[in-house]
């Protein structure tokens, strides 16, 4: 059964990063969902897509499938360019500020 190894992204409520320093092994769905015609609940036979490992490094992550046999791919993150200031936002209250106040 395939897997999948990736750093997760960040959520797009927020600007932290917090959980997103760890990477995830997560399987495949196996087989697809099915509709239960009285209640309209999703289930589905595939009890490894409900399955998500954490591990703290890529290699650890590699090691364990490799270790199990589990047919892993790597999805490497794409990294942004952090948005860091000099002063940061006390630059907006100096007074030795460059720009005109506009406020």
């Amino acid at each position: 059964m395939p897997a999948r190894i990736y750093q997760p992204a960040r959520t797009a409520m927020s600007s932290g990063t917090a959980k997103t320093k760890h990477w995830v092994l997560e399987f495949a769905p196996d087989s697809a969902r099915e509709v239960d015609p009285l209640m309209g609940w999703t289930s589905s036979s595939d009890t490894q897509a409900q399955v998500r490992l954490r591990f703290d490094s890529k290699e650890a992550a590699l090691d364990y499938a490799e270790e199990h046999g589990i047919e892993a791919l790597v999805f490497e993150p794409k990294k942004r360019k952090p948005n860091i200031r000099a002063r940061g936002y006390g630059e907006n209250f100096a007074t030795d500020r460059r720009g005109a106040w506009t406020h």
